[in-house]
């Protein structure tokens, strides 16, 4: 079947698709129920901002997206993946072809420099070519400079270009972004924020954003707020001036 777009390239089958997703942990107080009975579809290529308070849910449900939690009930197929049936080594591999991953506090190796860093996940995907292809998704990012240099030499925002080259290295068709600004003062977030939007564009990568800056999520052409487990609004926004990537 064709897929149906409008002129934005937005194509009209959903990368995401969440049907009643929920999420039950026990504690010694308790069940705790993070989700409860979320719904929601992403189209691919559309850019979706997740905001809501400190504990209503946002992280983890970027987390049963990626395949990285498993609901206690519901559907989640991303990709054309049914995540509830595949065991831990087939996600890896649908994380591993389909999903990049940024986080507020980079997750980067801090014993591997910045090249080894964006190669990882090509050389897991079986590139030949993955130190050269980790060159070019750095030099996409300005670091071309810093091929060599370790993650503690390097500044928060740097670190962050690594995180992001290391993300799109391997051309995914969904971007999960977690607080991606958390650690970086205010210029520099502007900074990343306007590669990130770029890279994303360039690729054609589908985006969920997660964010508790309400400016940033008006970046994104929907915003879906999330309140005690459950969505509380959704809504398509006018999309905002692009600012020039500094």
């Amino acid at each position: 079947m064709n897929e149906a777009s409008d002129d934005t390239g937005v194509t009209s089958d959903p990368i995401v698709l969440l049907d009643d997703v929920h999420l039950t942990l026990a504690s010694a107080a308790g069940a705790v129920n993070i989700l409860r009975g979320i719904s929601f579809r992403v189209r691919a290529g559309e850019t979706v901002g997740i905001v809501g308070p400190s504990g209503s849910g946002k992280s983890t449900l970027m987390m049963v997206t990626a395949g990285l939690e498993r609901p206690s009930a519901g559907r989640i197929r991303v990709a054309g993946h049914d995540l509830l049936t595949l065991d831990e080594d087939a996600l890896a591999r649908f994380r591993r072809d389909h999903v990049g991953i940024v986080f507020q506090s980079f997750h980067l190796v801090p014993t591997m420099t910045a090249l080894e860093n964006v190669a990882i996940p090509l050389e897991f995907a079986g590139r030949a070519d993955a130190f050269a292809r980790a060159g070019e998704a750095l030099g996409q990012v300005g670091l071309s400079h810093r091929l060599t240099h370790y993650p503690g030499q390097l500044s928060g925002g740097e670190q962050q270009r690594v995180a992001l080259a290391r993300a799109f290295a391997v051309h995914p068709r969904l971007l999960l972004a977690d607080e991606p600004t958390g650690n970086l003062d205010q210029a520099t977030g502007h900074q990343i924020i306007d590669l990130l939007f770029d890279l994303r564009q360039r690729h054609g990568t589908s985006l969920l954003l997660i964010t508790h800056d309400p400016e940033l999520a008006e970046r994104c052409g929907r915003i879906v707020r999330i309140h005690d487990g459950r969505i509380a609004e959704d809504t398509i926004v006018a999309a905002s001036p692009r600012r020039a990537v500094g």
